[in-house]
């Protein structure tokens, strides 16, 4: 009841708010803003001192309680360590902080600084977090709604793995992501979901700040088709200390994208010392059986696969035992600014990796992950000027070159003209490479006022940058004068963020509450830049381009056929494609949490939206927890979501090639915007909404905690990618059309659940065991097809990719040793069965339920549960030094193989679950001084 009643007054609907009431809300929370900003609260006689708390390891120690012995007057210590408070000589302070020891200090004549260190007692304690909670003091425990906190630097030194969507898929329960083959850009940026959601349904923020987004919109076979997410990768993971996952909705406090939840990539900050690493490892190219003796069907002329057990026969002619050569050399550098606790923290990162190939069809020669070479740099740094005011920065630049095969063209005398005789006489496989640079730089400012308000005020600036380059092509309109690599253009996105935010803790209201409020103005702009004229042009007989079409005549082959245009593999962008479009955004926010007593707590939040582009909207959240047992704590939350339309669904679009079933179909994506849009009876993009309800329970006693929470999570006007309707009739140059549109409403309940347990094990080695899983169902309540047939509107092709970012289940059980001399862990990872379906959906779209029911039959790709095992073991050469051997995915599991050659991806499977790699082996080199 509770909840249908916050469901009707909370309704994110702007019809359902007034103006009156919008201006009252603007009003209201201004002057709540001035009000903060213009009180002075603090006696005569005392004075503003600061302070900085510390563990025995020096890190910073965030949320520990500040207070005056007799009084109840305090503070808590911010993200940094840092803290400030009024006081008087003589006063007594007494320093805490969960699973340390209290410590005291005494407020002497004429000092105004102090440092204090805590030392660590027998209690544990959970980890301290900041997404989620505006408040300092919270655990992951003691909060409303379910946190991962994850120690980045530990995993990938355990695993190998060198990229943090990687890093994380085995670790968070619900975070999904997989390394795509044959999807034009989603074989370089990998997209990921949270809770079976789209990629950018998930919002990320770094250091507590907005991120932005990647320029890729998804458009190819690839779970996320038509999305646009947060380029995870673009992060160097040798630059984080840890990884916040908020997995709840959370638009409320940090606006739109957050529906499915938050990422918060927390900075390294030490201040000593340099880190750093090498790892090296490689793929076992022994995919379990000998493919290229299976024949396939032969009904439409499908291959043998070329690859057997023995790497013969591959695409480069050389047998291997491994492939896919992966090289990281990282470095971490901190150190202090002043005397004051300032810091700088340095990161270094590159990258090399290699293509992996396997098995695939004559249409195919180059399936498997894309190559990629890359440095990265970031900064982290923070430097007081005054007892109270602090200056902070961080950011950094991502340069990515990355190499991809498309699908394999035949040779003229086979039948196919898209390749020059001269050129290619045996056919060729293209390959798409893009040069990826994304550039953040973030910086603010912190002020603690007299009054105990914390003040922070900040600009975020981020951008990404697609450039397309695509080799061993041609364009088969220009015959032997064709060039073979062609720059084709790419696109753009650039944020800038302008904020402020203001909190204080309240120690003597109830038994604590904390209030924080801000407002937000974002800019965002999206370009498309062209490539040069022959990665997209047509040209004639004499190799003049086709400026008019009407007028002039295509090159043709010597069968009379037109000689298809443009760089084969992935076309370019012409200059009708160019887009530079922009929009703004304000969002203002209040948010609230207090503690009525010890055991319960309650949150709140509102936020108010505005945009240029599409309009208003106003969400809310709210969440409780409540300790019944000492340990035993419920907790739920409800709130209501949206996500903006990103600018590239609103105004992306292409002329390509699109592959059904080794066949090339040209294909115009039209922009949202366009006539050919509206003339399908397609309108204008507006905003996905949500509403979000959680409960769940978390259990603390000794060395045992575990959480469990179940949600539901309902999101309309879901934004998708349609599927092809027949343009061939429009004089668009294309065969087939696609559109983004707000096509469906989905359905997504789940459970997650955290379970671990320490225990010593001899005099200093411990034994960790760690349950995480995920339990997920996503239902599609509705399909807005109109007039539109809703096989070629959003067909169950495209409805099995949505669902496969939502897989039934996902279990990992983490069991890890570590001693002063010794680590070793094992990781089995267990996947769901996993359902597709293939193009031929795409090939012959059926018109009556009758023949859909007849191709579910035929077109249904089942790729069964199963189970992946890692281990590595670790060990300390010398204090500084350590060295770690092991392997991912060592029985060498790949999804169920699909014996026929209508699979998404034209390999011999889709890539799903754990990926078509295969096994992964690797050593990893840590070194500390």
């Amino acid at each position: 009841m509770i909840i249908k009643i916050t469901e009707r007054l909370f309704l994110s609907s702007e019809n359902q708010i007034s103006s009156y009431v919008r201006a009252l809300l603007r009003f209201g929370v201004l002057l709540f803003l001035s009000i903060s900003i213009f009180s002075v609260s603090h006696a005569q006689e005392s004075s503003m001192i600061v302070g900085t708390v510390l563990d025995q390891n020096k890190e910073a120690v965030l949320g520990a309680a500040v207070v005056i012995k007799g009084t109840s007057l305090g503070t808590v210590t911010d993200m940094d360590g840092k803290f400030s408070i009024q006081a008087k000589e003589g006063d007594v302070f007494t320093v805490s902080f969960v699973g340390y020891t209290d410590e005291t200090f005494e407020v002497v004549g004429g000092e105004t600084e102090y440092t204090i260190t805590l030392e660590e007692n027998a209690t544990e304690l959970g980890m301290v977090y900041v997404v989620g909670s505006r408040n300092a003091n919270r655990s992951e425990l003691n909060s409303a709604v379910p946190v991962d906190v994850l120690d980045v630097s530990e995993l990938s030194a355990n695993t190998g793995r060198v990229e943090i969507n990687q890093i994380l898929q085995y670790a968070a329960p619900s975070f999904n992501a997989t390394k795509q083959s044959g999807s034009d850009g989603a074989d370089h940026v990998d997209p990921a979901s949270l809770r079976g959601l789209g990629p950018d349904q998930t919002l990320v923020l770094v250091n507590g700040k907005r991120r932005h987004q990647s320029s890729l919109v998804n458009i190819f076979g690839t779970r996320g088709r038509g999305n646009s997410g947060t380029d995870l990768n673009a992060i160097p993971a040798s630059s984080i200390k840890r990884v916040e996952i908020l997995r709840d909705g959370a638009s409320a406090q940090y606006g739109s994208d957050a529906i499915a939840g938050v990422i918060n990539i927390v900075l390294k900050d030490q201040t000593e010392g340099v880190t750093g690493g090498v790892t090296y490892g490689a793929y076992s190219t022994n995919v379990g059986g000998d493919y290229e003796q299976k024949i396939f069907d032969t009904q439409d002329g499908w291959e043998t696969l070329i690859y057997n057990v023995n790497g013969k026969n591959r695409l480069d002619g050389e047998e291997k035992s491994f492939d896919g050569n992966t090289m990281k050399i990282d470095l971490n550098y901190g150190m202090k600014i002043g005397d004051k606790g300032g810091y700088a923290n340095i990161t270094t990162e590159y990258l090399t990796k290699d293509r992996t190939l396997r098995p695939s069809y004559e249409w195919r020669k180059g399936y498997g992950t894309a190559g990629v070479d890359g440095f990265n740099f970031m900064v982290n740094t923070a430097v007081p000027i005054t007892n109270s005011i602090e200056f902070y920065a961080y950011g950094g630049r991502n340069y990515r070159d990355t190499d991809a095969y498309a699908f394999s063209r035949d040779s003229f005398d086979d039948g196919d003209n898209r390749s020059v005789p001269s050129l290619y006489p045996n056919g060729f496989t293209p390959r798409i490479t893009s040069v990826i640079t994304d550039v953040s730089a973030t910086a603010g400012v912190r002020y603690d006022m007299d009054n105990g308000w914390k003040v922070d005020f900040f600009n975020n600036y981020g951008k990404n940058n697609f450039h397309y380059l695509i080799k061993d092509s041609n364009n088969a309109s220009l015959g032997a004068a064709s060039p073979t690599e062609f720059d084709a253009g790419g696109h753009s996105l650039s944020m800038n963020t302008t904020g402020i935010d203001f909190t204080k803790y309240f120690e003597d209201i109830a038994s604590g509450l904390n209030i924080a409020y801000g407002l937000e103005y974002r800019t965002e702009q999206f370009e498309i830049f062209a490539g040069e004229q022959a990665s997209y042009g047509i040209y004639d007989q004499n190799g003049t381009f086709i400026s008019i079409p009407a007028e002039q005549t295509p090159a043709v082959d010597s069968n009379g056929d037109q000689l298809p245009g443009g760089s084969q593999g992935f076309p370019g962008y012409s200059p009708s494609n160019e887009v530079d479009k922009g929009r703004t955004n304000f969002g203002i926010y209040v948010d609230a949490e207090l503690n009525i007593i010890e055991d319960l707590s309650v949150s709140g939040a509102l936020r108010f939206e505005e945009y240029s582009d599409f309009g208003e909207t106003f969400n809310y959240k709210l969440a409780a927890r409540y300790e019944i047992l000492d340990g035993l704590a419920v907790r739920a939350s409800a709130s209501s979501g949206f996500r903006a339309p990103s600018l590239a669904q609103i105004h992306y679009n292409l002329l390509f090639n699109n592959i059904v079933a080794g066949t090339s179909i040209r294909t115009l994506l039209a922009s949202n915007t366009s006539t050919v849009t509206r003339a399908f009876g397609i309108e204008p993009l507006k905003q996905e909404t949500a509403q979000n309800y959680s409960v769940g329970i978390t259990y603390e006693k000794g060395d045992f905690t575990a959480t469990v929470d179940a949600y539901s999570i309902s999101v309309d006007d879901r934004i998708i990618l349609t599927d092809n309707f027949d343009a061939s009739s429009l004089n668009v140059g294309a065969e087939a059309a696609q559109f983004f549109a707000n096509g469906v409403d989905t359905k997504t309940e789940g459970v997650d659940i955290v379970l671990s347990y320490r225990m010593e094990l001899g005099a200093k080695g411990n034994f960790q065991v760690g349950l995480i899983g995920n339990i997920n169902e996503l239902t599609i309540e509705e399909i807005h097809n109109g007039d539109l047939n809703e096989y070629t509107f959003f067909g169950p092709f495209s409805q099995a990719y949505l669902k496969a970012a939502a897989p039934d289940y996902k279990f990992g059980l983490n069991l890890n040793y570590s001693s002063p001399k010794l680590t070793a862990s094992v990781n089995l990872t267990q996947f769901s069965e996993v359902q597709l379906q293939d193009f031929q959906w795409v090939d012959s779209p059926p018109t009556t339920d009758t023949e859909a029911e007849a191709l579910y039959a035929v077109a249904t790709d089942t790729y069964e549960a199963i189970m992946t095992v890692d281990m590595s073991v670790g060990y300390n050469i010398t204090e500084g030094i350590k060295f770690t051997i092991g392997g991912n995915n060592i029985l060498n599991k790949y999804p169920t193989p699909q014996f026929d050659g209508w699979t998404d991806q034209g390999g011999f499977n889709d890539s799903v679950q754990m990926g078509s790699d295969g096994a992964y082996f690797f050593g990893r080199l840590n070194f500390t001084f």
